[in-house]
């Protein structure tokens, strides 16, 4: 049966809209394929050797050249801007560019699917207007990898792989030693950092702040005191349907074609398609903190301040929500 693949468009743009997305079966493949490949890695370390199949190698030659254009493209002088850089616009067209090519050396893709598989990569690296990266684009990322998964590029006996050499994630899960607390022990970051991302995430952010973590990551710093790594994986799957796949600020910018398809009903006539805030809501009524056209607040304690409160105080209020992970 042949499969007629479309460049994959925004649809989401109501309430209405979000709680039919949040039933689909694009809903439930992403969802599964984030569990199949959690259960794949229970208890595997970065440094663990797994099977690379030709098409998984393929995956990684590609983020190699990425990284390769990353470095042929350096950042311009911006101390004018709190934000980002205007070369990563660069960037983001060289990707678009070369793109299809990229695509091509993937073993088993069929060329007409480049398109729709393409708008997915491309999008995975951030917002060209906005010069913002935030949970959609690596959302985008993830999507990439089904629709490839989907297209027999990789396989089943990829997704160890893919977890530990393409998309790295947390998995401390039944670590006997090891507990959420010990991100705080230098020596056990020092140590364990190499096999483990989230304690190597960790050890990096140490290197480049020099408050304390309870100040510029409190979500980090929440999940130290969760008992079990089972408790934190329930919870970050739980805290990923609610805050990423349940929000309409994020939703509203994925993109549905034929492998991830919307079956739900279709938004009105678009206006200008050149003007980024068309085609999407703007939260009313709440504090949002970092929506995709709002001042970016790096955390909670950001959003204390900016509503006039001491770096001290306790936090709370309908904006602090806690961590899930009970």
């Amino acid at each position: 049966m042949s499969i007629s693949y479309i460049t994959p468009r925004k649809v989401i743009l109501t309430k209405e809209q979000l709680e039919h997305f949040q039933s689909s079966p694009t809903h439930d493949t992403i969802i599964g394929h984030i569990e199949t490949l959690n259960a794949a890695v229970f208890g595997v370390k970065l440094t663990d050797q797994c099977t690379v199949s030709a098409g998984a190698q393929s995956i990684l030659d590609i983020l190699q050249r990425v990284e390769d254009l990353v470095k042929e493209i350096p950042p311009v002088d911006n101390k004018a801007s709190r934000f980002g850089n205007p070369a990563f616009r660069d960037f983001y067209d060289k990707v678009s560019e070369i793109s299809p090519i990229l695509h091509a050396s993937l073993p088993n893709l069929p060329a007409d699917a480049i398109p729709e598989t393409s708008t997915y990569f491309c999008e995975s690296w951030g917002n060209r207007t906005r010069i913002d990266y935030g949970s959609g684009m690596e959302l985008n990322f993830f999507c990439w990898l089904i629709c490839l998964e989907q297209l027999g590029v990789v396989g089943a006996e990829d997704h160890v792989a893919l977890v530990t050499r393409v998309f790295w994630r947390l998995r401390l899960l039944g670590h006997r030693h090891l507990r959420p607390k010990s991100i705080h022990d230098p020596e056990i970051l020092e140590e364990f950092s190499k096999d483990y991302m989230y304690l190597a995430c960790i050890k990096f952010i140490d290197s480049i702040k020099t408050a304390s973590l309870r100040w510029h990551s409190p979500m980090l710093d929440d999940i130290s005191a969760v008992k079990t790594w089972d408790k934190v994986n329930a919870g970050m799957i739980k805290m990923y349907r609610a805050e990423v796949l349940g929000k309409l600020p994020v939703i509203q910018h994925f993109y549905f074609g034929s492998i991830l398809s919307w079956d739900g009903p279709l938004p009105p006539p678009p206006g200008d398609e050149d003007d980024e805030h068309w085609g999407h809501a703007h939260a009313t009524g709440e504090a949002t903190w970092g929506d995709c056209c709002g001042i970016p607040v790096p955390s909670a304690f950001g959003a204390a301040v900016a509503e006039g409160r001491a770096p001290g105080a306790k936090l709370a209020g309908p904006a602090i929500k806690p961590v899930p992970f009970d």
